[in-house]
């Protein structure tokens, strides 16, 4: 273990899997996917999505605090609830100049645009709510999280697009590491379920079109994949320098390692087209855990199910990684969560690492023959001995991030369990 890591103690979710890490762990583990039409995008060109399920937020936050919340930011305050009663910390206990939160967004709030613009263009400007601008700021999420939970350290909201849940937490292993915070609640909240996103992504040919059979629509590395299916969701993680942690005793789920972050400076929306940044960003995150590419046990995947962004993101993995290990792609069973899906999936990278099993992944019925180097995990959960994992993320921008995690659990024990 580097002397650089820092200890992830908590783990929090709200996503189309389930509310609930537990939940959202168990619902990974189907190969199923959770899309289904969408009510709010009736009579658009892609009129389905994976939505979070059962999502009352008056019930499970009351009335008062969820009506002040859009739902990006809802879920991230129960995403980031739970990952604290996770870490079995609570605000009584701690120094809150010394937490910070960094939640991760890649837009305002379209849906909460689309609700205002709508009132404005048809002259009901006076039915717009005054808490309308603050619910719609990529910011509402992380001053959420704050204000519930009464952190009084750095907190920000990074914006890279749909790796910005990713960079949160890339942010938040170099504060720790500098010794400006203890702990930091770092993840990604926000909710691609908006005509806005709809529309736009639509028209850029982004989308899966399959509206006979939405559950079979998104299909990361398959040969029939035609696109992303839109997603909701949040991640939060606990995370805490070693000293904090060791000092009051924490459960430690696994230990981020390293980090590693580029830009393609290539196209606003293409990747490289030979996968430049996201091949120096698994560089960086193993440089910085101290790892070769031969130690890695895991890659989850950021699988879009697009086209061109699978095809590279293989071709990179295959050129990384001399023997590539088993991939998971949690989009075909999630959809994309937009800057949320960075934290989602480093969460549930984490899970992986505890439970030692990797998540299959959905709808890959007829593996791409031009991806065969790669060994993905689908039909049914897969239990390996895991140590070391990585978990990638590319956005539209060229932003790519890598995140690198390795399990609590000594490499001797992990062998007997398996």
């Amino acid at each position: 273990m580097t002397s650089q890591a820092v200890a992830v103690t908590g783990v929090g979710l709200v996503t189309p899997a389930g509310i609930g890490a537990r939940a959202t762990w168990e619902g990974m583990q189907g190969a199923t996917s959770y899309a289904a039409p969408d009510a709010l995008l009736a009579g658009l060109p892609v009129d389905f999505s994976c939505a979070v399920p059962d999502w009352e937020p008056d019930r499970v936050l009351g009335r008062m605090l969820s009506r002040r919340l859009d739902s990006p930011a809802q879920m991230a305050v129960l995403a980031a609830r739970e990952a604290l009663a996770d870490a079995g910390l609570s605000s009584s206990g701690w120094d809150p100049h010394r937490v910070g939160v960094i939640i991760g967004a890649g837009t305002a709030s379209f849906q909460q645009l689309h609700d205002v613009y709508g009132k404005i263009l048809t002259g009901r400007h006076e039915l717009v709510s005054p808490m309308a601008l603050p619910r719609s700021l990529p910011s509402a999420p992380v001053c959420a999280v704050a204000l519930d939970l009464g952190a009084q350290g750095m907190s920000f909201a990074p914006s890279a697009a749909c790796a910005s849940g990713a960079v949160a937490i890339g942010l938040a292993l170099q504060l720790l590491r500098a010794g400006s915070l203890d702990v930091v609640l770092a993840g990604g909240a926000e909710s691609g379920r908006s005509a806005i996103s709809a529309a736009c992504f639509s028209q850029m040919g982004a989308l899966s079109t399959r509206h006979r059979d939405p559950s079979g629509a998104s299909r990361p590395f398959d040969a029939d994949r035609d696109g992303f299916v839109l997603g909701e969701g949040a991640g939060v993680l606990v995370l805490e320098s070693l000293e904090h942690a060791r000092a009051r005793q924490a459960h430690v789920h696994s230990y981020l390692a390293g980090y590693g972050s580029s830009t393609d400076a290539h196209h606003v929306t293409a990747p490289h087209p030979e996968g430049r940044g996201l091949r120096q960003a698994l560089h960086e995150a193993l440089v910085d855990a101290s790892w070769t590419a031969a130690d890695v046990d895991h890659i989850n995947a950021h699988g879009t199910a697009t086209r061109l962004n699978d095809h590279i993101e293989a071709r990179v993995l295959s050129d990384v990684f001399p023997r590539v290990p088993p991939v998971t792609a949690p989009k075909g069973a999630l959809g994309h969560a937009m800057g949320a899906s960075g934290a989602i999936e480093a969460a549930l990278t984490v899970l992986t690492l505890r439970h030692q099993t990797i998540p299959p992944t959905a709808n890959l019925d007829r593996p791409d023959p031009a991806l065969a180097s790669l060994d993905i995990v689908t039909k049914s959960p897969r239990p390996a001995r895991l140590h070391k994992a990585i978990s990638t993320s590319v956005a539209f921008g060229g932003h790519n991030a890598a995140l690198a995690f390795h399990s609590a659990t000594k490499e001797s024990d992990i062998e007997m369990r398996i």
